[in-house]
């Protein structure tokens, strides 16, 4: 015979979520937190090892999807954290409202590596609510026939917003494309230049 389990409440299992998180944390077993923010481009997720800032997603893109590929190439032990990403969280609120230009934050660079890791050090020199070729950002990097690599570059940016990929456009004058989306791009720029 079995008995029916009776309901947890949610309040109950709110605490039980931020005890894990405490434990996990005191034991060492928090290798990546993250949570999700609301943002002017739509959700972002965003998460953060002991090092710093490893990854901020747009959810659109499948927050499953990110949260396996964190496991795969960081570590298994990833927890929905959102104290470590207070900071995060509140500079991204500040930029949102424009009254943020840049970004102080610890940030964790080993998802981009070799030239990519070049470019991605790169952009933050893009000053805010201004932009800069692909071909002017692969001269910055060193290599100023690697256009496209640039291009490749932002695409794979793990810290878009954070890391203004977005500032990147083409030498025509052209927007050119975003991980977020050209809309998301679009946004961005707009609230830079509007500040």
């Amino acid at each position: 015979m079995t008995f029916p389990t009776p309901p947890v409440a949610k309040s109950d299992l709110a605490w039980l979520h931020r005890q894990l998180t405490i434990d996990a944390e005191v034991a060492g077993l928090l290798d990546v937190a993250y949570r999700i923010v609301d943002s002017a481009v739509g959700p972002l997720l965003l998460a953060a090892t002991e090092a710093g800032l490893v990854r901020v997603a747009y959810v659109a893109d499948g927050q499953d999807d990110v949260l396996e590929d964190l496991a795969a190439r960081i570590s298994p032990r990833i927890l929905e954290a959102p104290g470590r990403l207070d900071v995060v969280a509140t500079q991204l609120d500040e930029y949102f409202e424009g009254r943020r230009a840049s970004f102080d934050l610890p940030l964790d660079l080993r998802l981009a590596t070799g030239f990519r890791r070049d470019v991605i050090t790169h952009l933050p020199d893009i000053a805010y609510g201004h932009t800069a070729s692909y071909a002017e950002v692969a001269a910055a990097a060193g290599s100023p026939r690697a256009v496209r690599a640039v291009g490749t570059a932002c695409a794979k940016n793990p810290l878009p917003v954070v890391v203004p990929c977005h500032r990147v456009v083409r030498s025509d004058g052209g927007i050119g494309q975003y991980a977020g989306g050209v809309e998301a791009k679009r946004i961005l720029l707009s609230l830079e230049t509007a500040a």
